[in-house]
């Protein structure tokens, strides 16, 4: 029974990171990838190592995809920063 769970968790994995790969939008594609690694903190958990999936649901899954979502809001924030100095100040050049 246990084989099956760890071949399905397997054939979940290999969908997600598919996923996270061909994902248009950035913040769906790491939330993907994320759920791999929330996945395989559950086959490690199956296979007899909690404190290896315990591990890996703190820092591969938590900690992973928190620190690439707030990475990319920044990014996003930055980028915004740099476009409205441009648009004010066409916008004062037309007046």
């Amino acid at each position: 029974m246990n084989l099956i769970l760890v071949a399905l968790f397997g054939l979940v994995m290999i969908i997600g990171s598919i996923a996270a790969l061909h994902l248009k939008d950035t913040v769906s594609a790491i939330l993907a990838a994320g759920s791999v690694s929330l996945v395989a903190s559950l086959i490690y958990l199956l296979l007899g190592a909690p404190d290896v999936a315990m591990t890996e649901a703190a820092i591969g899954s938590a900690l992973t995809t928190v620190v690439f979502l707030f990475s990319w809001s920044r990014i996003q924030q930055r980028s915004q920063e740099k476009r409205d100095p441009q648009i004010d100040e066409s916008e004062d050049q037309k007046l």
